[in-house]
């Protein structure tokens, strides 16, 4: 079968749930037997977002080939529990830098270079990735809406591709806004009739509306929009509000928005989605035991810094049959004096990763009151990082004990950037960025959470361990129980005589999925249940 290729575009405002569409599509284009992957362009200059702000663009997420992407690709993975790659992030940036570079060395041969056909053949390089390989569905989501200078290149290289591949292999469908006035009582279909306007002015011409409307469509509005966007009535398809993001799937199933795909790529149409409907209904029936977990971080004022995070908690209490309660503190609020008075509530702490000093000392707080108090406890990256840190501080004795990444004439840098460091770091210079394996010890928390000997997890960091002070902390109960296989890295830390107290390098969240939750999350939250009573 030809590979086929599914764009999915947005217009009128922005948040309208472009990502969630396009994840949701492929798990439904999965449950009916397809190999889908997932893309996203984003029409920003930066060549990733790994130099961003997570208060510019939500968290970076981490593939596990190394690449530095857009939040969206979580989406992707979590829904349709497909592993994605470098190939699945394109910025603008990216697509620039590359045609520069081509320029550069010759490979145009003089020709003057231009957005068309050189930038647009760029990106389509991009949408080709798949062809001959084993994917039989690209679903490629363009950033931004309809309209913006920025996404042009990219419109105008996925109406080519609508022109260079065959009629039934390629299709649009158009993201849109549906706003309920109150004053009138009605829907208006205006702006999605200007949007889809603007879009057939760039030569695309949608195949399916997916229509955000806080009210139903009725027939009236629908007639209305198959007239004036040139589509028919049955590819106008509601996108409703629903109760919990994992739900959106079989919501867009019973508007038949994967049916109609199927139809227009003539694909089989022949859904399964009981495995998804169970985890639905399992989902619909969590009991709320008033389990509180805070995360304690830097970036706290937009959530979207720990979506990833946030999202593997859910997926903890899925698996303990309950729903959890997310609170964020700001760790810069985080003092010696107050540390009860605003962390006595919680049931499990977790303190996620993050880069420069400001709030460390909040954090470093936060994890010794865990630590004294024996509430469970999870350190993601920096958090794992702080946690020996505390340790070495108020365990050990060294007062002045910490990262060569906040301090660099500190006599006791228990976290430290290793001599060999660039020979480690393959896939992103001095940072270690993408899946690598790590060693469980034997009779270990690790090992009973994890249930085997050997994992691979997604990282993102540039300093480690100091393996100096493994013996001196290890003798006063902050184990090492994972390890690089060649034993030079430290992966895990956990504390003895603690009911749970896990420290990790990586970042676990990266792999958990609503119907697979990743195991520290699952025994974080069992844990704190156990803690709460």
């Amino acid at each position: 079968m030809n590979t086929k290729y599914i764009f999915v575009t947005g217009g009128v405002v922005s948040g309208l749930g472009k990502g969630i569409t396009a994840a949701s599509l492929g798990r439904l284009l999965k449950n009916r037997g397809y190999k889908v992957t997932n893309q996203k362009f984003d029409p920003y200059i930066n060549v990733d977002p790994g130099t961003m702000s997570p208060y510019e663009h939500g968290e970076v997420f981490v593939t596990n080939d190394g690449a530095e992407t857009d939040l969206d690709l979580g989406h992707y993975e979590r829904f349709t529990d497909e592993n994605l790659t470098k190939y699945s992030s394109v910025t603008t940036g990216r697509i620039y830098s590359e045609v520069i570079e081509r320029e550069r060395r010759g490979d145009y041969l003089g020709k003057t270079v231009q957005v068309i056909p050189h930038i647009t053949n760029a990106i389509k390089e991009k949408v080709y990735k798949f062809e001959n390989t084993d994917v039989d569905i690209v679903i490629t989501e363009i950033g931004g809406t309809v309209g913006d200078i920025e996404s042009l290149p990219f419109l105008e290289a996925i109406r080519q591709i609508g022109l260079e591949r065959p009629e039934h292999d390629v299709i649009f469908i158009h993201v849109t806004l549906l706003p309920y006035i109150y004053g009138s009582n009605e829907l208006k279909s205006k702006p999605t009739q200007h949007s889809v306007k603007e879009l057939q002015s760039i030569g695309i011409k949608p195949d399916i509306l997916v229509c955000r409307a806080e009210q139903d469509i009725n027939d009236s509005i629908r007639n209305k929009l198959a007239l004036f966007c040139n589509v028919r009535k049955e590819d106008v398809i509601q996108n409703k509000t629903v109760q919990d993001l994992y739900e959106v799937p079989l919501m867009l199933e019973k508007e038949g928005l994967a049916h109609r795909v199927c139809e227009k790529l003539e694909l089989d149409d022949k859904p399964n989605n009981s495995s998804w409907e169970k985890m639905i209904d399992n989902i619909k029936t969590l009991e709320d035991e008033n389990v509180c977990i805070a995360i304690v971080g830097k970036y706290v004022k937009l959530e979207d810094s720990y979506l990833s995070v946030v999202e593997s908690i859910k997926h903890g209490g899925f698996a303990n049959g309950i729903k959890v309660h997310i609170e964020f503190i700001d760790c810069e609020e985080i003092t010696k004096e107050n540390a009860e008075d605003k962390l006595k509530k919680y049931s499990g702490i977790i303190v996620p990763g993050g880069f420069g000093n400001r709030g460390i000392e909040g954090k470093i707080v936060t994890i010794e009151y865990a630590r004294e108090n024996k509430v469970p406890f999870l350190g993601i990256c920096l958090g794992m990082q702080m946690a020996v840190v505390e340790f070495a501080r108020n365990v050990l004795g060294y007062e002045d004990a910490n990262s060569e990444e906040f301090d660099e004439t500190t006599e006791h840098p228990v976290i430290h950037i290793m001599e060999d460091q660039i020979h480690i770091a393959q896939k992103g210079g001095t940072m270690r960025l993408g899946a690598y394996p790590c060693n469980i010890l034997e009779n270990t928390v690790a090992k009973k959470v994890y249930g085997k000997e050997t994992i691979s997890e997604r990282h993102r960091h540039r300093f480690e361990y100091n393996n100096k002070y493994r013996e001196e902390m290890e003798n006063k109960g902050l184990i090492c129980s994972g390890l690089s296989p060649d034993g030079k890295l430290v992966e895990i830390v956990e504390l003895k005589n603690h009911p749970y107290f896990i420290g990790v390098q990586f970042h676990p969240e990266f792999q958990s999925r609503p119907d697979r939750p990743h195991p520290l999350f699952v025994n974080l939250v069992k844990n704190a249940i156990k803690k709460n009573k």
